[in-house]
């Protein structure tokens, strides 16, 4: 099946269900047995109780190891959660992980933290290392973070280059891959053996709930499920069922986000005011080429830099905008805007572009609409200097 097919009839069994096309939810704590035989049994049943998952979870678990073309997905609570339990399923005392330096921000913090705290040590690197990452690599590191492209920087890895020498010196690969909503990007496709996401963002897509997916290779799987169910991890049907909703359209609208993404950062380029537009998807960019080679499309993530360093015109500049929100998250419907400070996260590369970074997330809007509120955006910038 192609990837448009997956996202609308995989993990959907309706006959399962007296013909009704989306899976019900399931609200469930206790499971019962009829005889004594069957819950001596309980350990084979799929169905044995709430927290191991109910059809609700399976459905959705279902579509996406079809979509990343995996063994299996464990659905966790928020973004953050996939990124936690994954990491502690493949980590020990002792041993040391390899991160990308343009990692999202708490998996940093999760990782000097938290991983400190049980003697796993972590050393961030150049995202553009590529294969040089062997001289970083130690007898112990047992991990390599990835995140293409990166968050607030947009930077492309090589992770084909990255996660072969790493599997050469026994270690696992673990990518967060949001960005790409597992559309654009097939990352088991590209030697990772872990693909995580925050699915709060594309593959829910209406900013109205919290969930993560961690989908596994054959090697991973058992061990990072037997893990994250013994933290007790687990997922509230009602967001289950949302992302559900959301995973059907999910595929058309990232080729919105892709189309109208590209359309407003290309206009972003040709004005005055912007010193640097980071999106991989257009040409120029040093990511393209990998990009091209790696990745079928873009979402409607991306960054620019403004030609401004002072307070009074960026709040000028985006304390009015019609159609962009200043909030956390992306992904879903609406636009939205943020400054970013790349410079204060960053330990082991620099990062100084010359003036304000921002981050800005192109919705399912009209772009034409966008641009112009961009436009008075600028306006009010240039009036404010």
């Amino acid at each position: 099946m192609k990837d448009d097919t997956i996202l609308a009839h995989v993990g959907l069994h309706p006959h399962d269900n007296h013909g009704i096309v989306n899976p019900p939810v399931y609200h469930a704590s206790t499971v019962l047995f009829p005889t004594l035989e069957t819950y001596r049994n309980a350990s084979t049943a799929r169905v044995r109780y709430g927290r191991r998952g109910t059809p609700t979870t399976f459905a959705l678990e279902e579509a996406t190891t079809a979509l990343e073309g995996g063994e299996g997905s464990i659905l966790t609570p928020s973004g953050l959660a996939a990124i936690a339990h994954s990491l502690m399923a493949c980590l020990k005392t002792g041993d040391h992980v390899l991160v990308t330096d343009n990692t999202y921000g708490p998996t940093r913090r999760f990782c000097d933290g938290v991983l400190s705290r049980y003697g796993i040590t972590t050393d961030y690197f150049d995202p553009l290392i590529g294969g040089d990452i062997e001289k970083l690599l130690k007898p112990n590191t047992k991990v390599v973070w990835v995140e293409s492209p990166g968050t607030q920087t947009f930077e492309i890895q090589d992770i084909p280059a990255i996660a072969k020498v790493a599997h050469d010196h026994g270690a696992l690969v673990l990518m967060d891959n949001t960005w790409s909503g597992g559309y654009f990007y097939k990352a088991l496709e590209h030697g990772v053996d872990i693909s995580v996401h925050a699915g709060t963002k594309y593959i829910v897509g209406h900013s109205d709930a919290m969930f993560g997916v961690i989908v596994c290779n054959k090697a991973t799987f058992e061990i990072v499920r037997d893990s994250a169910q013994l933290f007790g991890n687990c997922v509230g049907p009602d967001d289950v069922y949302l992302a559900l909703r959301g995973l059907r359209t999910m595929g058309v609208r990232l080729n919105r986000h892709n189309d109208s993404g590209l359309k407003v950062a290309a206009w972003l380029q040709s004005r005055p005011e912007v010193l640097k537009v980071m999106h991989p998807g257009l040409p120029g960019d040093p990511g393209h080429a990998l990009w091209q080679r790696d990745f079928t499309g873009a979402s409607g993530l991306f960054g620019f830099v403004l030609d401004i360093a002072e307070e009074k015109p960026l709040a000028a500049f985006v304390d009015d905008l019609q159609f962009y929100g200043m909030g956390a998250s992306w992904g879903g419907f609406e636009s939205l805007i943020l400054p970013t400070q790349p410079e204060n996260s960053r330990t082991a590369t620099e990062w100084n572009a010359g003036g304000q970074s921002m981050r800005i997330h192109i919705g399912l809007e009209d772009p034409d609409d966008l641009i112009a509120d961009l436009e008075a955006g600028f306006d009010r910038m240039n009036k404010a200097r």
